[in-house]
């Protein structure tokens, strides 16, 4: 048996956004609830394109959307890739979602909550954690939180399955999402145990797709993999040029302040390391990462749509043959 990854994107709207019993399961294994009276018991799956109201703004499409039955709004996103604008993006799919539930003359006191669940192929932090809970919080004194927006984030890469009991359906959901490849020939027993994780495991099955789908998930990886090469070789440039940069200027300063040579060098490296590490981030990830892979996402989304090739091509700038390939 041949089995597809949950992760890529056919395969996870497949499970989560056409099953309404996995995607319960799965948010209320993933989501900060406090207590089993704030689980989610039914679903009904909203659109995932949130449009504006004002037609001149900006839309935009999640993996996944639904709303249960007090209200709450919850959208889930699988990220192959983390960019310095990602976490703006998530705030504006929220917002939006949240904003978009009063008609004029509403009272504020309907508003329900949104959830914003991100799973991230990628690691964004320096901490150990792979689990990030965001919410809006007084810093200072009271800790008083504003309901209303929540963000989870989940690091993939950094999650490991060290204490099996402790919730253990997210821990099973998220083994189901890094243990499960092309490479998969025999399912581990404590998923296929699990009603729902064995449900999800039979939805990946290679049978169960045709082939034009498995033509898309094939493109899907070799987009992945080519934003992948572009943003590193980006980074790269980006290192480079901060290093001569800071390098240029440290001696500069160096002669100027009359230092030694050798003091001056090592002030120069020190700046230059500094200024290597601060440019690459800001360059690579502001002019790289946030315009490669938007240009790419932004360009699969309109041609979903069924927009012009040549269209598409001028406004995102990128060939037609790329477009195409996509």
């Amino acid at each position: 048996m041949r089995y597809l990854d949950p992760k890529a994107d056919l395969t996870f709207k497949k499970v989560f956004g056409e099953h309404p019993d996995l995607i319960i399961s799965f948010l209320n294994a993933l989501l900060p609830f406090d207590s089993t009276e704030e689980d989610i018991v039914g679903v009904e799956y909203m659109s995932p394109e949130l449009v504006p109201m004002n037609p001149l703004r900006k839309d935009s499409i999640v993996d996944v959307r639904c709303r249960d039955r007090k209200g709450r709004q919850f959208i889930v996103e699988m990220q192959m890739m983390w960019t310095s604008a990602y976490k703006q993006r998530v705030l504006f799919n929220a917002s939006k979602a949240y904003v978009s539930q009063l008609e004029r003359g509403c009272d504020y006191e309907l508003l329900q909550p949104v959830y914003s669940l991100n799973l991230v192929n990628d690691t964004f932090s320096e901490s150990k954690n792979y689990y990030h809970d965001f919410k809006i919080v007084e810093v200072a004194e009271t800790k008083e939180v504003i309901e209303g927006l929540r963000f989870i984030f989940i690091e993939l890469p950094k999650f490991t399955p060290k204490t099996f009991n402790d919730r253990k359906m997210q821990v099973l959901w998220l083994r189901y999402l890094t243990e499960i490849d092309e490479k998969t020939r025999e399912v581990p027993g404590e998923l296929l145990e699990n009603p729902d994780i064995s449900k999800a495991v039979t939805q990946l099955e290679e049978s169960a797709f045709t082939k034009s789908q498995l033509q898309a998930y094939d493109r899907f990886w070799d987009m992945v993999s080519t934003a992948k090469m572009q943003i590193s070789s980006s980074r790269r440039e980006a290192r480079e040029a901060g290093l001569a940069e800071g390098r240029a200027e440290g001696r500069a300063e160096g002669r100027a302040e009359g230092l030694a040579e050798g003091r001056a060098e090592g002030r120069a490296e020190g700046r230059a390391e500094g200024r290597a590490a601060g440019l690459a981030e800001g360059r690579a990830e502001g002019r790289a990462e946030g315009r490669q892979e938007e240009k790419f996402e932004n360009a699969c989304k309109m041609k979903q749509e069924g927009i012009p090739v040549e269209v598409i091509a001028r406004i995102t700038g990128l060939t037609p043959d790329e477009i195409i390939s996509l």
